[in-house]
């Protein structure tokens, strides 16, 4: 008889893999933690953050700044406010005078928000964790890790650091080594960075402000996020409430107080090429940290022209080179301004200036953050360029500037006028807008203008789109930075490169940790990008960007949003393409009486004069496939045997677009003398014209109406008026009789 099968107990089987997992898992910790102390620093009583800034090399590798250690002023405990203190503590670490390095209640409680949240929203380091880090645990040479073993190992040196130090050495040096942004470590440095003031001298809104940057310098600077920062300093209010170092009458008194009551500017250019070096600083900052860029002794190769950027920021500095200040409620207001200079042929930024002054360490960049509506500078990217480039349009192609309207939408040029039958030449050339909002929704059609655009770098949404996106009336706006590339691929011959400011990043060691490549990226053809050029050396030559023209060759265009609120001059030269832009930082505010073609245009000249004095004078290049031909003016065929000599013009055109039709709307007509309508046989007198025939007819104030095929006959003669010509002139001249 078969022996009986033993029946499989699922409780000593759950015991017993859970137990073998166990069993594993702690092994696998046993040895992390063995892995973790081997590679543990090496102990020292008198250690040291490394401290070492970082420096910056101009285009020619030559020294222009460092960013970093500079600003670091160390001060003794017994000079540091309890009150200060206290804020640290409430909000980076309640618990600091209890535990021993390690707070294990922050721990699960930590751990229990982040299970409950489905991330890890909430950490649980204490102070003498944080120290360690950023002086153990940090090299010139290595990224900060953010693994297990990086966990295990803070832990035991916080744990030991505890042993050694007393609570109020650890605070001290805590205080003395962390970073508050803008270039400042330490609570002296901060103190005097922020407000100008001793850290004795702090009061609780200043030292619930500064309590609160530690955690994301960046992201809660009350210069480049001031609603971020002002949330961040109540948090540390209502820490210290809790931690009952302050009663809730100061928490609300505190609340009252606005940044611009206690911020204090630093010192203007505290460094040369401010605003150059802030942007390099921040790209820095977004790829390696802040520990690293402050305090790595990182070595950084830029694109900076140093020639070209001591002549932007002259110029920008010059007052006689804006609209007049303005006086509102809180005293007199300037208009700012913005220029950006770049090479087409790779996207090196050569001099950047994001203001007239630069006020403070990192202060808000107009030419890199600042979006504003473009106006009209932003009818070569959206109207003209996919007209050439999808629809075979070209500068002779005929637009008719009359009325329109498309939907609740009805443009209008902003001197009021209507041209009537125009090239697209003339049209760029003046900024017409009438014919442009028509090319873009007969023509083009927005979803083609769109993703023309976005090849460009111009980040337009198909959503929130419509015929005004031809004028550049956009839902967010974009950045002078932005123009300059995309005004770079004309420049280029249809090439656009992505904006660079840094071409190499090495560490102290000399380790490469960044090289830049070149990535071109074609988004037109050549004979687009030639021909749209061409188009826009008319604006300078004879339209509205005049006041820019240069003694070579230049395309350029001008852009003024709604009541002047932003002016805008893009322009570019073979070598080089520079973006000018002035507006008020409040945008509400505007200047109804200016335009982009006077003032953004006067510094685009004058830095580009100076930028380009030591540079020959060239012309665009050619590309093959660009032909010249003459068509009427009038329709865009060929002349025929009724074109005017005046109503033709020669111009480029991509080779196959020449039309091979000849005009056939120049007619002759006869038109009564008098009247001007179409002659009936009736009518005494007749004139022969040649006047142009279309199937719609135009209203009367459009500019070229004379030159139309009369919309009716004349209503004046017919067979119950016989009278000679010298009565009927009596008729017509005679005052009526009542």
């Amino acid at each position: 008889m078969a022996a009986k099968k033993r029946r499989l107990n699922k409780f000593r089987a759950f015991v017993f893999v859970l137990g073998f997992l166990v069993f594993i898992g702690a092994g696998a910790a046993f040895g992390l933690f063995v892995v973790s102390i081997k590679d543990l620093p090496v102990w020292q009583e008198n250690w040291l953050s490394f401290n070492t800034p970082t420096v910056l090399y101009d285009q020619e590798e030559k020294l222009i700044a460092s960013v970093g250690t500079k600003n670091s002023l160390p001060v003794k405990i017994k000079d540091i406010p309890l009150q200060v203190q206290q804020a640290f503590i409430a909000v980076e670490d309640e618990r600091f005078y209890q535990h021993h390095g390690i707070d294990f209640q922050a721990i699960a409680r930590a751990a229990w928000y982040n299970l409950k949240s489905g991330g890890i929203y909430q950490g649980a380091s204490t102070i003498t964790q944080q120290l360690v880090k950023i002086s153990f645990l940090s090299a010139p040479d290595a990224l900060p890790e953010r693994t297990l073993k990086r966990k295990i190992q803070e832990a035991i040196l916080a744990f030991l650091l505890e042993r050694r130090l007393s609570k109020k050495e650890i605070l001290e040096r805590y205080l003395n080594e962390i970073y508050f942004g803008e270039g400042a470590y330490g609570i002296k440095a901060a103190a005097q960075t922020f407000f100008a003031k001793e850290p004795e001298e702090l009061n609780l809104a200043e030292t619930a402000l500064l309590a609160g940057l530690p955690q994301s310098p960046n992201n809660y600077s009350p210069f480049q996020s001031p609603s971020r920062a002002i949330k961040r300093r109540d948090q540390v209010l209502q820490a210290m409430l809790k931690n009952n170092f302050i009663v809730q009458k100061q928490l609300e008194e505190v609340k009252k107080v606005s940044l611009s009551q206690i911020l204090k500017p630093g010192k203007r250019n505290q460094y040369p090429y401010p605003y150059f070096v802030d942007y390099v600083t921040e790209q820095l900052v977004k790829s390696y940290g802040e520990e690293m860029v402050y305090k790595g002794g990182l070595r950084v190769y830029t694109t900076l022209d140093i020639h070209i950027q001591k002549a932007a920021e002259k110029v920008l500095a010059n007052n006689n080179n804006f609209p007049s200040s303005v006086r509102d409620g809180n005293g007199i207001v300037q208009p700012q301004g913005a220029a950006i200079i770049l090479d087409p042929q790779n996207g090196c930024i050569k001099a950047l200036v994001g203001g007239r002054e630069h006020t403070h360490i990192r202060a808000w960049n107009r030419a890199t953050r600042e979006t504003r509506l473009p106006g009209s500078a932003l009818k070569p990217i959206v109207v003209y360029g996919p007209a050439i480039e999808l629809k075979g349009l070209g500068p002779a192609s005929i637009v008719d500037d009359i009325p329109v309207k498309y939907g609740s939408f009805t443009p209008h040029n902003y001197d009021g006028r209507y041209r009537g039958l125009v090239t697209l030449r003339t049209a760029l050339a003046y900024s017409l807008n009438v014919p442009a909002v028509k090319i873009l929704m007969d023509e083009v059609g927005l979803p083609q203008a769109l993703s023309f655009a976005r090849a460009l770098g111009i980040p337009l949404e198909d959503k929130v789109q419509g015929p005004s996106t031809a004028l550049g009336g956009l839902h967010k706006g974009v950045t002078p930075l932005q123009m300059a590339a995309a005004y770079g691929a004309f420049a280029n011959q249809g090439t656009y490169f992505e904006p660079a400011v840094i071409l190499k990043v090495e560490t102290s060691n000399g380790k490469v940790l960044y090289e830049h490549q070149l990535k071109p990226y074609p988004v037109m053809k050549p004979t687009t990008a030639f021909l749209v050029t061409d188009m826009l050396k008319s604006v300078i030559v004879n339209g509205t960007g005049a006041k820019a023209r240069l003694n070579r060759p230049a395309a350029g265009k001008t852009g003024t949003s709604d009541l002047g609120k932003d002016l805008w001059f893009c322009g570019y030269t073979p070598e080089l393409v520079g973006v000018v832009w002035i507006g008020y930082d409040k945008s509400k505010k505007a200047m109804p009486y200016e335009f982009g073609g006077r003032y953004p245009a006067l510094i685009w000249r004058q830095i580009m004069r100076e930028a380009l004095q030591n540079s020959p004078a060239r012309d665009f290049p050619r590309p093959a496939g660009i032909v010249t031909a003459t068509v009427d003016s009038k329709s865009g065929f060929l002349p025929g045997p009724n074109t005017p000599p005046d109503h033709t013009a020669t111009d480029y055109f991509i080779e196959g677009t020449v039309p091979t039709t000849e005009d056939h709307t120049h007619v002759l007509v006869e038109v009564c003398a008098l009247t001007g309508q179409l002659a009936n046989e009736y009518c005494p007198e007749r004139v022969t014209k040649m006047l142009v025939k279309l199937p719609y007819q135009v209203p009367d104030y459009v500019e070229d109406y004379s030159l139309r095929v009369p919309p009716g006959q004349c209503s004046l003669h017919n067979p119950f008026t016989i009278f000679d010509n010298e009565e009927i002139r009596g008729t017509l001249e005679q005052e009526p009789a009542f």
